[in-house]
């Protein structure tokens, strides 16, 4: 291995359901506003094109099965929000692929959570401004070990939920994405080249809100399971 002029980072990885090995992290992909319900209340509608969004790969925050994962709260915010969706990890990738091509791109699924400070982003989006500091801060992206997509299937449809200390915050289902998670993945390959190591988080539906310390969340995707998470 070269010599580095500092200690090499430790590469982020996730847990993969069953097994001890783990999957590497290359890049994360936010899809945004990929429910027609969460589209509205965030002040969107139609079938407009997917836009897209970038967490730094070590905001990943590993909450093994059936444990509870605990999230700091993260500074400078007084608005912190959670958003549920279905993660796909790639095992290969490409540019310019096709829906199908995408889909035989994905290694697996997990639950995730794209954590956000909601009023840090606000603030970016009137002065027109980079979303990073509502989105990709530190642990702003807990995840569940990852499905294997040749046991947890296609991941097309299927109920994907959210309750806060038992409440029940949001609920849709898979099939309601604007754009399917071979599309989506479709389209971003046109803007960047994809490769194995990428998570691709696909959306939420509607119901996003606010959490504060003690608060603890369940987030489920019939298939994958629970991640449960406490606000630090």
């Amino acid at each position: 291995m070269d010599e580095t002029v500092i200690p090499r980072p430790e590469a982020a990885t996730v847990a993969v359901q069953g097994s001890s090995a783990r999957f590497p992290v290359r890049r994360i992909y936010c899809v945004g506003r990929n429910y027609a319900e969460h589209a509205r209340e965030m002040g969107d509608s139609g079938r407009e094109p997917p836009f897209f969004f970038a967490k730094p790969a070590d905001a990943v925050l590993n909450v093994a099965d059936g444990a509870e994962g605990v999230l700091p709260y993260p500074p400078l915010t007084r608005d912190l929000h959670h958003e549920v969706e279905l993660v796909a990890a790639l095992g290969s990738g490409g540019r310019d692929l096709t829906p199908e091509q995408a889909a035989a791109c994905i290694w697996g699924y997990a639950i995730g959570l794209d954590m956000t400070r909601r009023d840090l982003q606000a603030a970016a989006k009137k002065s027109g401004r980079p979303w990073e500091t509502g989105k990709a801060f530190d642990h702003s992206a807990p995840i569940g070990p990852l499905h294997p997509a040749a046991s947890a299937g296609t991941m097309a449809q299927g109920a994907i939920t959210l309750s806060v200390n038992g409440q029940p915050r949001q609920s849709g289902d898979l099939s309601d994405m604007i754009w399917s998670v071979p599309e989506a993945i479709a389209y971003l390959s046109t803007l960047f080249e994809l490769r194995a190591g990428d998570l691709v988080f696909t959306g939420t539906p509607a119901g996003v809100g606010a959490v504060v310390p003690g608060d603890r969340l369940e987030a489920a995707i019939e298939g994958l399971g629970t991640l449960r998470l406490r606000i630090g």
